[in-house]
């Protein structure tokens, strides 16, 4: 399914993105080292292994970007202009390596463009869980959509 236009969202509505995906150690090395983070919690596992984990833990802007990406196909793709911002980003359980992540998308707020009369912003928050139902990732994120056309 194609993005939606701002006038076909509703505020309260929760969508339930059909797309999951399992995280792999290769996305988490090949995120962390091309971002530059050499933070051994995500590739040391040495060091991991006398951390409370036991494990790497997969870099957490990974995980956000795959929550907003598996939420794009069934919102904004197509129809929106531009990111505004994130208001409140956390991530209340880790990701490891092996988890799948799937995601869901609620339509916080709504409010039509002051300047652009054929646009409008929409408050998301978008919620990643795993394979046990565990939120591993909310993100409040605002994004300036287009109206359908007329």
């Amino acid at each position: 399914m194609a993005g939606r236009w701002y006038d076909q969202f509703t505020i309260g509505e929760i969508i339930k993105h059909e797309t999951r995906r399992t995280v792999t150690e290769g996305d988490n090395v090949t995120f962390s080292t091309a971002t530059m983070n050499p933070a051994a919690i995500h590739l040391d596992y040495d060091y991991c292994a006398k951390t409370e984990f036991g494990k790497p833990l997969v870099n957490s802007v990974f995980t956000l970007g795959l929550v907003i990406g598996l939420s794009v196909g069934e919102t904004t793709l197509g129809t929106t202009i531009a990111n505004l911002g994130f208001k409140e980003t956390t991530f209340p359980k880790p990701v490891f390596y092996g988890d799948t992540i799937r995601a869901t998308t609620e339509v916080a707020e709504m409010r039509p463009s002051k300047s652009r009369p054929n646009q409008g912003i929409i408050t998301f928050i978008h919620r990643g869980l795993n394979q046990r139902d565990e939120e591993v990732c909310v993100c409040h994120r605002l994004a300036l959509m287009m109206k359908e056309p007329t």
